[in-house]
């Protein structure tokens, strides 16, 4: 693993959303990080299922897919999530962690494309899949432009 992504996949779990909702950085295997999420009573969407509510994979899936554009980078820049869908397959197990593993399967100059999916530990047998755009450069984005003026 770089030291950039080393060093992003700790940022990324420190952000107070993620810390809060206990996400660990499992590994990443040929540029594909691996998230997961510990069940919690807490967590759960609907208490008479015990279901882990649906936004907190939406927000693995997004934080994943975020990390996983980050693993084709030689350093650090500003992104932010363009396009997110996310397909729920089946209820998440109650008792059970979820894992999330996403990759960037094209990284454009200003756009990083990126598959994620949720799983119990199987990834041939998901929970969601998702799909994902990143804008990159975003904190330089100005009325329809880069920092130079050049068009996105």
């Amino acid at each position: 693993m770089t030291e950039l992504l080393d060093t992003l996949q700790r940022w990324f779990v420190s952000l107070p959303h993620c810390a809060t909702l206990g996400f660990e950085f499992i590994g990443v295997e040929d540029g594909k990080p691996t998230l997961k999420v510990n069940y919690r009573d807490d967590l759960v969407g609907n208490g008479s299922n015990g279901v882990i509510h649906g936004g907190v994979i939406t927000s693995l899936v997004d934080t994943t897919s975020a990390l996983s554009v980050f693993s084709h980078l030689d350093s650090a820049e500003a992104m932010a999530t363009l396009d997110l869908r996310i397909d729920y397959l089946k209820a998440a197990t109650p008792g059970l962690p979820i894992y999330c593993t996403a990759e960037c399967y094209k990284l454009a100059r200003q756009i990083g494309f990126t598959r994620a999916v949720c799983h119990h530990g199987d990834p041939a047998d998901p929970i969601a899949h998702g799909v994902a755009t990143f804008m990159r450069g975003s904190s330089n984005a100005i009325l329809g432009g880069d920092a130079t003026g050049a068009p996105l």
